[in-house]
């Protein structure tokens, strides 16, 4: 039986809040929309038109592959992040509204710097450090990524929000000393992996089964990665800088003691829209 297109988007949003997506409304419009090869308004203008069958397989075969655990940006292959489009794959972590809140922070210091660097370690697919030089065009980003596939992907970015000329990719191991090569940075921003690492087969399995493990896997107590920035990447960072990091939850107090450790001061603690602790910063006061 003919179905229209916006009976079609109603179906499938009902279909996924009975299995408990959040989302649902957000994802069922970007499955039709790109089983469809229609842009969000195309669909608005035609959603009392008929789908042909082909097309109507196609946005259910999506929805199968969903409803089996497939997060829907590694399914369509982008997402949104901060009113950027990006490209994903499974080689990134799927950017989240909850890292809005680091790339908030992180915008507002910067823009008040003037013509400044930023480095984002773990760039992942670039979300954060493209947000901070689209929203403060006198900055200039690096961003530090491990693996090949990411930066393939930071590189997409990139070219697609057109900022060439205000980000560059470079390949960076956020465990490892840095090279001396790299400079110095006004403002460190990093999403690093902090999932302690026997906590990861009890993940949601869109998380566990999809998700790149490099980009989770925080080591045995989830804070490998807050110890070793602190402590190794400062040196890349000038007197007064900033350093920002994303948090897990439970683990504020203790990512505020490892920086305060390493010669930061003024470190705040700053929660998620669910006024959960997200972001901890703190400056640089001396060189130790």
């Amino acid at each position: 039986m003919a179905i229209t297109y916006n009976n079609l988007y109603l179906d499938i949003r009902q279909q996924l809040r009975e299995t408990g997506v959040e989302a649902a409304t957000l994802e069922a419009r970007e499955l039709v929309c790109f089983g469809t090869g229609k842009t969000r308004e195309e669909l608005f203008r035609d959603s009392r038109l008929y789908a042909s069958p082909k097309l109507e397989a196609q946005v259910r075969e999506l929805v199968q592959r969903r409803l089996a655990g497939e997060p829907v940006a590694y399914l369509i292959g982008e997402w949104e992040f901060y009113g950027m489009p990006l490209d994903i794959s499974q080689e990134v972590l799927i950017p989240r509204a909850d890292t809005e809140v680091l790339a908030e922070e992180a915008i507002r210091y910067v823009q008040i710097q003037g013509p400044c660097r930023v480095l984002d370690l773990c760039a992942g697919s670039g979300c954060i450090g493209l947000a901070v030089a689209a929203q403060a065009p006198e900055s200039r980003v690096v961003l530090g990524e491990y693996a090949d596939g990411a930066l393939k992907i930071c590189r997409q970015n990139i070219r697609r929000n057109g900022l060439s000329g205000r980000a560059v990719p470079i390949q960076a191991d956020a465990l490892q000393k840095p090279d001396r090569t790299l400079g110095e940075f006004q403002c460190i921003i990093s999403n690093p992996p902090y999932i302690p690492t026997d906590d990861i087969p009890d993940l949601d399995i869109s998380v566990r089964d999809y998700e790149p493990r490099l980009a989770l896997d925080g080591g045995a107590d989830g804070l490998d990665f807050y110890r070793s920035i602190s402590t190794l990447w400062k040196e890349t960072l000038v007197p007064g800088g900033r350093l920002y990091f994303e948090i897990g939850i439970g683990q504020a107090d203790n990512v505020l003691r490892i920086m305060r450790s390493q010669g930061f001061g003024d470190i705040q603690i700053v929660n998620d829209r669910r006024g959960i602790p997200r972001v901890v910063f703190g400056t640089l006061l001396t060189e130790l």
